[in-house]
C-alpha cells in the first residue's frame, strides 16, 4: 500500500514539473512598440497622441524591431444636414479601437474602443482617448 501511494505521489510530483507554464507577456513602461498604418490616417493621429499623453512606450520603425505591435481601425461619421440643421452641430462621430499583441507570442495584450459623440477635434479625440487609456494599463505594470 505504501509503495502504491509512493508511487501515485511521484508520477503527479512528474507530471507537474514537466508541464511548461509560459509566463503572460506583460507590456510594461518602456516596451517597444510598433505602429501599424491604419484607416483613414489614423496611426499619425494616434503616434501624435502616444507623444501628447506621455504614454511610456518607445515607438520603433518596424516590427522586427518591436516587442510588441498596435493595430487599429477609426471610422468617422461626419454630420449629416439634419444635425446641422436641428441640432446645430458640425461636429463629428468617431469610432476607434486598438490592440496591443505581443510579436513573440502573438496574445493580445490589451485592447481598448472608444466611441466619441460630437467630437470637436475630429480624429484626434479619439486618438487621445485610446493613448490615455493605454497608459493607463502601462502604468499599473509599474
Amino acid at each position: 500500500m505504501r509503495a502504491m501511494w509512493l508511487m501515485v505521489t511521484f508520477v503527479a510530483t512528474a507530471s507537474v514539473a514537466g508541464a511548461q507554464v509560459t509566463p503572460p507577456t506583460v507590456l510594461k513602461p518602456g516596451s517597444t512598440v510598433f505602429v501599424h498604418p491604419m484607416t483613414d490616417g489614423f496611426d499619425t493621429f494616434f503616434k501624435a497622441a502616444l507623444v501628447e499623453k506621455k504614454v511610456p512606450l518607445v515607438v520603433v520603425d518596424t516590427k522586427e524591431q518591436a516587442q510588441f505591435e498596435i493595430k487599429g481601425a477609426a471610422e468617422t461619421q461626419k454630420a449629416g444636414v439634419a444635425k446641422k440643421v436641428f441640432l446645430g452641430s458640425w461636429h463629428s462621430d468617431e469610432q476607434a479601437s486598438i490592440s496591443v499583441t505581443s510579436v513573440e507570442s502573438g496574445e493580445i495584450v490589451y485592447a481598448y474602443s472608444t466611441n466619441k459623440k460630437n467630437s470637436a477635434r475630429g480624429k484626434r479625440t479619439s486618438a487621445e482617448s485610446c493613448a490615455k487609456h493605454l497608459k493607463d494599463a502601462v502604468e499599473k505594470r509599474k
